[in-house]
């Protein structure tokens, strides 16, 4: 179905709006340290009151806004979205949404088992599956987790199984998890998905970034090319973060994101949507703008419309390209708080 026709909104930069990415939760099962690390987030963290999430009615009623601004893909995130209760029902819902033709869903995996087919079969067309080793020990210690890795690739496995899209997020850290990148492409190689490796950001200001730990997406691709031949693919969609790559044997696809040393603010199409309904037009912003409020203090669909435009459109982000070598300063949204 389409979306009704509007004049499409673009921000000072000349960039629309295609992509919203939906938190419906602030809370992990894992404790990784790029994004939730274990010291900051223990039991004693004060996540987000249940009370003050969005409903799924209000999720409902802003994605279908954001879609007659031209937003047509949604992307479900936390925290861990899976550990939101009854999430078949707003993937159902927002399928239903005219104009929205890409529903996916960000997720450790551990808990796809469980739910991978009924968010299939309530309309979910693809998952991503953040997996940073496939080496046992390698994956518990970055996830900070008791969890064994096979809880991730049963998750993959289940996901397949219920017929979803599957791709492979690794967030890889010199000294950490390099030495994953070879055995994981030849994994992904072998299971039949794509798997993108993502350059360690400074996204929020917990994680201890620092710049000796980024491995260059120039560097990887050399390393999985001296293994598997690699030719570049073109890209289908203005505003694909992704790099990619085909295997020249036929293996399948792989993608390097380069957010740090590779910028790519210019063409950047999506904006964020905390689970308590603050927009957010960067990773990397300092703080969002509250459309609970707007919504709750009774504005109608069109009075709403008209704050995310005048929103969008004073947008001037470009946070990675004013990085500079000790990083980004300033306060910073978490990753766990709006999702990747």
């Amino acid at each position: 179905m389409s979306a009704p026709q509007q004049p499409r909104v673009q921000d000072l930069l000349g960039r629309p709006v295609t992509d919203l990415r939906v938190s419906v939760t602030d809370r992990c099962n894992l404790r990784c340290g790029y994004c939730m690390p274990r010291e900051l987030f223990g039991p004693d963290h004060a996540f987000l009151p249940r009370e003050e999430l969005l409903t799924f009615e209000e999720l409902e009623r802003l994605v279908r806004v954001f879609a007659g601004l031209g937003v047509h893909k949604i992307r479900l995130t936390g925290g861990e979205p899976l550990l939101r209760r009854d999430l078949p029902a707003l993937v159902a819902a927002l399928a239903a949404v005219p104009g929205i033709d890409d529903l996916a869903l960000t997720t450790n995996g551990t808990l796809l088992p469980t739910h991978a087919a009924a968010l299939a079969a309530a309309g979910l067309r693809r998952v991503t599956v953040s997996l940073d080793a496939l080496d046992d020990a390698t994956f518990r210690a970055v996830g900070d987790t008791p969890l064994p890795v096979t809880s991730v690739l049963d998750g993959v496995a289940a996901a397949q199984e219920a017929g979803l899209g599957v791709k492979v997020n690794t967030v890889v850290q010199r000294g950490v998890n390099d030495e994953q990148i070879e055995p994981l492409a030849g994994w992904a190689r072998s299971a039949g998905v794509t798997i993108r490796f993502i350059e360690f950001m400074d996204v929020g200001t917990t994680n201890g970034w620092d710049r000796s730990r980024v491995l260059p997406a120039g560097e990887v691709l050399n390393r999985l090319a001296a293994v598997y031949p690699l030719e570049p693919v073109e890209p289908v969609a203005t505003g694909e973060v992704a790099e990619r790559f085909r295997y020249l044997d036929g293996g399948g696809e792989v993608g390097v994101i380069a957010s740090v040393t590779r910028p790519f603010c210019r063409t950047c199409v999506r904006a964020r949507l905390s689970a308590i309904g603050e927009l957010f037009t960067c990773l990397f912003a300092a703080s969002g703008h509250d459309l609970r409020a707007v919504l709750r203090d009774g504005a109608d669909d069109t009075a709403l419309r008209a704050s995310i435009a005048e929103l969008w459109s004073g947008r001037d982000d470009r946070a990675s390209e004013l990085r500079t070598a000790e990083g980004l300063s300033g306060p910073r949204v978490e990753m766990s708080y709006i999702g990747g």
